[in-house]
Formats: structure tokens, C-alpha cells, sequence
């Protein structure tokens, strides 16, 4: 792997747009019920031909239930995120009458206001934009780090293109300055801190009992921008049924500089141990399909607490 290349970005991307977009017409016109049996072979494709996500898969599941993982277990848990994955379709298209959702922490928005929201590579980030909250007026726009941004992109473009403005690309001379944009036209902004590029300021912080390296920048940026942060998933339950959740960890709105570091470093405390309490409760929303322990040559943690 290249230095420069974090192991996320490693993994060759799967998939193909016109077949994509075959999946997605099929969806479409046969519906979701109909549909979600073709999740079952497409699941054993990635469990009997994709070892890196079946090892990675075997990895995550023996860190949380401390043990060697079962085969079913990782037949269900590439099950659960090939569900997601099919959701999305009908999520990017305003089909929400199929869904159960339940929100929990709908009194972060009272009053409405802006925030920075911070999550993970867990659950679906669609079922967050479907929750009730997006009817009242709080707008979401994620912010991604660019081969992400494209490859999301192309999702919107097979699935629904007037989603595509909901992107802002990290990473870019002016990506702070539209976040931040956005915050003041009261948007929510998303961000994923469990994934980072080489170049990103990292912090070490022990996950499932192991260390493993987080990224700085969600927390760095909010208290830049002087934002509140609230943790946000979208955790699929089974069938049709999510539950969405947001979480109050962190408030930099009164903060000083003085104060600034010891702050960043009590909200990544707080996001990392509530992720791991999420991911926990529902170890098959985990959707990390690489070895998250590993040590990374590309990308090495400034500090177990950062410096500012």
C-alpha cells in the first residue's frame, strides 16, 4: 500500500453503474419486498469472492463479542449493510411510506438550529435525512473527503441527481468557508469521524479494546466555527425498521482559544465512547469493511491527546 494512501482508499471499488442503475429501475418498478431477495445471493457474492471484507468482517465481530466470529454472523452482517445499500434507493427517492423510523433525541431541535453532526461508517446516513426532523426546516449537507464525494456522487447521478448539492468535498481551499456558509443559513453539516485522509490530524483512542486512530477535523472545525456537535446514526433494525439517533457531546458555541484543545479532546472522549456503545448494541451496523486496528504507515496518529 502507498504511503500516501490511507487502508480505506486501498480496497478496490466494486460495482458497476449501468449495473447500479439496472438494480435501481428493478427496485423501482418491482418494489422493495420483491427486490430484497436479490440481496441474499449478492450477500454470499461478498461473503465467498470478496475475502478482504470477510476478513474484516471476522476481525470486527471477534473485537466485539470477544471471541472468533461464526460464518453467519458474517453472512448477517454483510446482509445488513447490502440492505442498506438497497434502502438508499428509495430513500434518495422520497420513498419513506416503506419505513418504520423511530427518532430518539428529536429535543436537540428545539429550538431549530444549526449544529455540526458527527458519525461513523455505522447504520444508514440516508435514514437520517428521512427521519421526521428534515421536515422542520433543518436541512443536512455531509461533508466527504473527495474519492468518496465522487463515488456518492454517482450514486445521486443513478439514483436521484438533485441530491448531488447535499455534498461539500473536504479537503478544498474553501470547504470550511461553505460549511460554514451553510451553518449560518442554519443547515445541519455532517461529518464522518472514523475515516481520514494521510494528511489529517488524528488522535489514538482506545475502541473495542484495542487502539485505533480517529480523526480530528469534525471537532477541530466545530470549535473553529464555534458549533455545537451532536453524535448522529442511523441504525438499521431489520425489515423495514431504523432508528435514528442524536446525542449532544460537545457545545464550543462559548468556548475560549484557551480552552480549545482541552475541549476537542473531551468531545472525541465522549464521541468515541458512545460510538463504541453503538456499535455494541448493533455490532451488524459496522460498515468498516478493512482491518480498523491495523497499524497504518500512511497515516499515524499525532497523539493519544492531540496538540492544538
Amino acid at each position: 500500500m502507498s504511503k500516501n494512501v490511507p487502508r480505506w482508499q486501498s480496497g478496490k471499488e466494486r460495482g458497476h453503474q449501468g449495473l447500479m442503475r439496472l438494480m435501481v429501475f428493478l427496485s423501482l418498478r418491482l418494489g422493495r419486498r420483491i427486490t430484497r431477495h436479490l440481496l441474499v445471493p449478492i450477500s454470499l457474492y461478498f461473503l465467498l469472492f470478496v475475502p478482504e471484507a470477510r476478513r474484516a468482517s471476522r476481525s470486527f465481530l471477534g473485537h466485539v463479542h470477544g471471541r472468533p466470529a461464526r460464518i453467519t454472523e458474517v453472512f448477517d452482517h454483510i446482509h445488513h449493510f447490502a440492505s442498506t445499500i438497497h434502502d438508499r434507493v428509495y430513500f434518495l427517492n422520497g420513498r419513506f411510506e416503506a419505513f418504520d423510523i423511530r427518532v430518539v433525541g428529536r429535543e436537540c431541535f428545539d429550538p431549530p438550529e444549526p449544529a455540526i453532526l458527527v458519525g461513523a461508517h455505522f447504520g444508514s446516513f440516508d435514514a437520517l435525512r428521512a427521519s421526521a426532523w428534515s421536515e422542520r426546516d433543518l436541512p443536512i449537507t455531509m461533508m466527504m473527503y473527495p474519492e468518496n464525494a465522487r463515488k456518492i456522487q454517482r450514486v445521486l447521478n443513478a439514483i436521484n441527481p438533485e441530491r448531488a448539492g447535499d455534498i461539500i468535498e473536504l479537503g478544498q481551499i474553501d470547504s470550511m468557508i461553505e460549511a460554514d456558509h451553510r451553518l449560518r443559513q442554519g443547515h445541519l453539516v455532517g461529518m464522518l469521524a472514523d475515516r481520514s485522509l494521510a494528511t489529517d490530524p488524528m488522535a489514538e483512542r482506545l475502541f473495542l479494546g484495542a487502539p485505533a486512530s480517529f480523526a480530528e477535523g469534525p471537532f477541530r472545525m466545530a470549535a473553529l466555527l464555534r458549533q455545537r456537535v451532536l453524535v448522529m446514526a442511523g441504525i438499521y433494525l431489520g425489515d423495514n425498521r431504523y432508528e435514528v439517533r442524536f446525542e449532544p457531546i460537545a457545545d464550543f458555541r462559548d468556548i475560549t482559544r484557551g480552552e480549545r484543545r482541552r475541549a476537542i479532546d473531551a468531545a472525541m472522549d465522549r464521541y468515541v465512547a458512545r460510538l463504541e456503545s453503538l456499535v455494541r448494541e448493533h455490532p451488524t451496523n459496522w460498515f468498516n469493511f478493512f482491518d480498523f486496528w491495523a497499524s497504518d504507515e500512511s497515516h499515524s496518529p499525532t497523539s493519544t491527546r492531540g496538540t492544538d
